[in-house]
């Protein structure tokens, strides 16, 4: 599996580690911890040196019940920081999380290389044109509703069912834009009931029928603190427990805060196929 970033292909057969790069002022778990422009660069640096092959940058907190941000906001909190990595970072793989198809198309025009959109075009009908426009790979995650009232949309009759259904239909939406590099994120804690995430987690390897790379976004959400009756900052231990299982029913892709952790997680696991 490979995907084409800016005329490199990113090979999929070692899974690779994307790092979060949050400027947004109310994230879950690193809002407002980056605060000037040195501490983006100084928090990318690190995760490239640890290992990360992608950035993923996103100015839009999509928790549940997150507040509403205006695009002219989030175009004003995402570019400059998005600018700022590529001139200091000429060789960055940069993903932008938004669903936007305007924000989507003026970071790409500044050298954004993947599109991380939460809503796979829902949101935005123009995002599928953007993105086959400039022929830049495109993640696609399963969610019902908005950011504000996805958890309203929780009702299935089979989760892994429906999503089969949804990234069918995504997957052959996008391709008629003209989007070859697809990328299909399960989207966790995004319309999905506590008990419903550990349900997609166990029957992870289903996705890989698309023969597409998986993402596996799970790093410090509420389905790992919440079951533990902890915080956000206490379940570092807990993400790699479900990053090496996400790895073990054939993700390609972590999503991470913890880079190093995760691309421990990712060398073990492979260690342990390395003779088969």
């Amino acid at each position: 599996m490979t995907i084409n970033c800016n005329g490199k292909l990113m090979d999929f057969e070692v899974p690779k580690v994307m790092g979060i790069l949050n400027c947004t002022p109310n994230s879950f778990y690193d809002g407002g911890k980056y605060k000037t422009e040195t501490d983006f660069l100084k928090q990318t640096e690190k995760m490239l040196i640890d290992g990360a092959s992608i950035i993923d940058l996103g100015a839009y907190s999509t928790q549940p019940n997150a507040d509403f941000v205006t695009e002219e906001e989030e175009l004003n909190r995402i570019l400059p920081i998005a600018s700022s990595i590529i001139k200091h970072f000429p060789e960055v793989i940069l993903s932008i999380d938004s669903f936007r198809s305007e924000v989507a198309k003026q970071c790409i025009e500044n050298g954004a290389t993947i599109i991380n959109d939460v809503s796979a075009g829902f949101l935005d009908e123009k995002m599928f044109e953007v993105v086959g426009k400039y022929k830049v790979p495109y993640i696609m995650m399963h969610m019902k509703g908005t950011p504000q009232n996805m958890q309203k949309f929780t009702d299935y009759d089979d989760v892994m069912k429906d999503m089969m259904f949804y990234f069918s239909e995504r997957i052959a939406t996008a391709k008629s834009f003209g989007i070859v590099d697809i990328i299909l994120d399960p989207g966790f804690g995004f319309s999905k009931t506590l008990n419903q995430n550990y349900e997609v987690l166990n029957k992870l390897e289903l996705l890989n029928e698309f023969n597409l790379p998986v993402l596996s976004a799970l790093s410090r959400k509420s389905m790992i603190y919440k079951f533990l009756n902890t915080e956000p900052t206490e379940v570092l231990n807990g993400t790699t427990v479900l990053h090496t299982i996400s790895l073990m029913k054939g993700a390609k892709l972590l999503r991470a805060h913890d880079v190093k952790e995760a691309v421990e997680c990712v060398k073990l696991t492979q260690k342990i196929y390395e003779n088969n």
